[in-house]
């Protein structure tokens, strides 16, 4: 095996290093859905197995029913002001799908103004706990809030609760958009891995146009409810994008794609024979061993090919429609203005691509000046070095997102 190999190697092993600290992330997420009914409140909350256990002293153990439910009505409350709502039914344990427990509550508020929910279950035992909370208004309204530790409580009816985009100006979306690039440390990633694979800017025109086309189209059939996915899926499989562009990076810069691709698909193996001996592990077998596939398929093709930049063209438009689906979480957890859906998806993506660009602009910029200041290494030492470092980055979230350690 050449030298440039034995260093690709040694470039994954260390990004491989580097994700393994993953491994102490502890995923924990639960469901609620709340319904608002003037002063009457119904929920549902809906507890996966292995959250169920953590209740237990060993962790392995399932509560009972009796137990489970007593948990939960101690942590889920709703108030009117400051006067709390009485619980006037529940724990009442429902039929769920085998693997989850789902029980109903029902709560009496003194008034329909200013009403809020809050859940404080599981961040006693997780702080890292997440709650999809799916909330329906007296109206008929649906919007959804992540319930955490350091935001436990939502307001759902009076002042501030107030749709704030219902008035907001195009302006105010544009800003949105932005703000989801510059505040979002993945997507940033793998825009600035699609900048380090492109070896002109013909290259990174087509690139970019392909993710520009795939997150506008999924964005918008998921901010109309046409499509969408679970949000846990869409954000490991943005986590596994920046990883795979980092690895074709790699494969790219060396010339010898073939450890690389063999690295990263017998990773995602080796993760489908974890599901299946048990190890918890939350996407679909078929995810995983098709995100195999994909994964050291595109890496030989792409590492054996002159002139890649047409195929990247259709494969960054892959990487868009998920990452459109990422993008959209952002906007999911607001009361969309439903009369203004095509409004604030046009400014939404305009500042997207205004975020897009600025990163990818600000990034060659500072690879020029480093160039002019005669303070630049090698490209194909940078090249190694940042993309190792995007795929170990991208694997550090891809595990942490979908191994669900105590």
């Amino acid at each position: 095996m050449s030298r440039r190999a034995w260093q690709a190697l040694a470039a994954l092993a260390l990004a491989l290093a580097a994700a393994s600290s993953a491994s102490g992330h502890t995923l924990s997420e639960s469901i609620s859905s709340w319904q608002i009914n003037g002063t009457q409140i119904r929920l549902q909350f809906i507890v996966p197995d292995l959250e169920a256990r953590r209740l237990s002293a060993s962790g392995r153990d399932q509560p009972s029913p009796a137990e489970l439910g007593r948990y939960l009505a101690a942590r889920v409350a709703a108030r009117a002001g400051k006067t709390p709502c009485a619980m006037s039914a529940g724990p009442r344990a429902l039929a769920a799908q085998p693997g989850f427990a789902r029980f109903e509550f029902e709560f009496r508020c003194p008034d329909a103004r200013d009403l809020r929910i809050r859940s404080d279950a599981f961040y006693d035992l997780v702080p890292s706990h997440t709650d999809f909370a799916r909330i329906q208004d007296s109206d008929g309204n649906f919007f959804e809030q992540l319930l955490t530790r350091d935001r436990r409580e939502v307001p759902v009816t009076g002042a501030t609760a107030q749709n704030a985009l219902q008035n907001a100006g195009l302006l105010k979306f544009i800003q949105m958009g932005m703000m989801h690039i510059f505040t979002g440390i993945d997507h940033m990633s793998f825009m600035l891995g699609l900048v380090l694979i492109s070896r002109r800017v013909r290259d990174l025109l087509f690139v970019v146009t392909g993710f520009t086309v795939g997150h506008s189209l999924t964005l918008g059939l998921a901010v109309t409810g046409i499509l969408r996915p679970d949000g846990q899926y869409i954000d490991a499989m943005v986590a596994l994008t920046i990883a795979l562009i980092g690895a074709e990076n790699i494969g790219d810069s060396t010339h010898h794609p073939l450890p690389v691709a063999l690295g990263l698909g017998g990773l995602l193996c080796t993760m489908a024979l974890a599901k299946l001996l048990g190890v918890p592990i939350n996407l679909p077998l078929t995810l995983l061993i098709g995100g195999a596939i994909f994964a050291a398929s595109y890496l030989l093709m792409t590492g054996q090919m002159r002139d890649a930049a047409r195929v990247r063209l259709l494969v960054t438009l892959v990487f868009g429609l998920i990452h459109g689906f990422g993008f959209a979480s952002n906007l999911l957890e607001m009361r969309l203005p439903q009369g203004r859906l095509a409004e604030l998806l046009v400014g939404f993506n305009l500042g997207v691509e205004i975020g897009q660009v600025t990163v990818v602009l600000g990034a060659l910029l500072l690879a020029r000046l480093c160039v002019r200041l005669h303070c630049a290494m090698p490209r194909p030492l940078f090249t190694d070095l940042a993309a190792s470092f995007l795929v170990g980055e991208g694997l550090y979230w891809f595990l942490g997102r979908t191994v669900a350690l105590r």
